[in-house]
């Protein structure tokens, strides 16, 4: 199985998943060109793409959706109370294209199951995903957009062997910036998202000896840095026994409008 996010941020959000050259796309909020772009920079083409799995319905989320399944032709999967308020937002989509998901779904040959985070939208999902069949199966979990570590994401997250999740903000600077007060409380209510600290105290939940590869995203513009959430999280862990018990564990940021490396996880 392997990954990347496409571009990640209030700017839009997007991830491509797959299996040899089976993929598919975890949000759209990109265009139909800068996706293909993105997508050739990996060596992946939009025509292998086979479905766009959709966390919530907020605008960097889904902006590309309508262009880019009608261009490829592709399903989107969605609950039923997301696609009630992105329905209008895409444009028009054939029915056929709809699928409505609930706990567990298979995708591009891999199995995707459902749980739910939290943040102030009409419904928001994470993700586990899991590689193909054998003895090579590896497990990729996807959590961003939450304002709180919920039961669920410790059940769904915890010994994954890759996590793409939230390191939002810094708290300091997002109280000391210059954001107006509604917006800060919003930020950082428990529907919001999650900063730094909340994150790395979530990644000593989750993390196991078979955790190799772990992905910051949706890091804010304005309050955060790349730099800030990598040494934050890195802190914590260190000072835990993670960083003895996992000496091979790999973290990175998602850039904002480009795609990391592809990761490759197991036999592909």
């Amino acid at each position: 199985m392997h990954f990347a996010t496409l571009v990640s941020g209030s700017s839009g959000n997007a991830t491509v998943v797959g299996h040899k050259n089976r993929n598919f796309l975890i949000d759209c909020g990109l265009s139909l060109k800068a996706l293909q772009q993105n997508l050739a920079l990996l060596n992946i083409s939009a025509s292998e793409i086979e479905g766009i799995i959709i966390t919530h319905e907020h605008n960097d989320h889904i902006k590309g959706i309508g262009p880019v399944a009608r261009k490829l032709k592709i399903p989107v999967y969605a609950t039923a109370g997301i696609w009630e308020e992105m329905t209008l937002s895409l444009g028009k989509i054939a029915e056929e294209q709809k699928v409505i998901i609930s706990d567990s779904f298979s995708c591009a040959g891999l199995n995707v199951q459902v749980f739910p985070t939290s943040h102030d939208s009409r419904e928001s999902y994470g993700f586990k995903i899991h590689g193909p069949a054998g003895s090579q199966e590896k497990t990729l979990g996807i959590a961003t957009d939450t304002g709180v570590i919920t039961e669920d994401m410790n059940r769904y997250l915890r010994g994954c062997d890759a996590l793409i999740v939230e390191a939002n903000h810094d708290e300091e600077r997002l109280w000391n910036g210059r954001y107006p007060w509604y917006l800060k409380k919003r930020i950082s209510g428990n529907r919001g998202h999650l900063a730094n600290k909340q994150l790395a105290e979530g990644l000593l939940e989750w993390i196991q000896g078979n955790t190799e590869r772990i992905v910051l995203a949706h890091l804010s513009e304005e309050n955060n840095t790349p730099q800030l959430a990598l040494s934050t999280v890195l802190k914590i862990l260190k000072n835990s026994t993670i960083a003895k018990d996992n000496p091979d564990l790999r973290l990175r940021v998602a850039p904002r409008y480009t795609p990391h490396e592809l990761i490759v996880l197991g036999e592909d």
